[in-house]
């Protein structure tokens, strides 16, 4: 379904990345990319969650939906939203 990458991140070196909707509850991850879709992406630009922020992944349902942490605030993220966005542990 999913595959690890082994490629280069100029802040964090070979990296292993992998959706944000596959974190663990309590995971730190820092986002590496977030989706190609102009649409998609400025939502989560509007929720003022950007590339290299750190996350903290709160809680996960079954159902895909996730609280997570960043900057600060709270935020309640679908699962398919959370597929899009491709993060590294930290």
């Amino acid at each position: 379904m999913f595959q690890i990458c082994t490629h280069h991140h100029p802040f964090r070196g070979a990296c292993r990345s992998f959706p944000l909707a596959l974190a663990s509850e309590g995971d730190m991850v820092r986002i590496v990319a977030l989706p190609a879709n102009v649409k998609t992406r400025e939502r989560i630009l509007s929720l003022g969650i950007d590339r290299e922020d750190t996350i903290r992944m709160i809680t996960k349902q079954t159902s895909g939906a996730m609280l997570i942490e960043a900057r600060g605030n709270r935020f309640v993220l679908g699962g398919g939203l959370a597929l899009q966005i491709t993060v590294i542990k930290v």
